[in-house]
């Protein structure tokens, strides 16, 4: 029973560590372009222009 004096402190603090690392992904803009690169992808930047 006295586990439980560990496991639910750690089990707190873990939790607010991922929310905190999700809050600072977020207000540093890591889900601004989710389809950017999937675009850029398809984007044939090496074929010179025929003309």
């Amino acid at each position: 029973m006295t586990i439980l004096l560990y496991l639910v402190p750690t089990a707190l603090g873990l939790g607010l560590l991922a929310l905190a690392a999700f809050t600072w992904s977020l207000k540093s803009g890591q889900y601004d372009d989710l389809e950017g690169a999937a675009h850029r992808i398809l984007n044939d930047d090496d074929v010179k222009d025929p003309s």
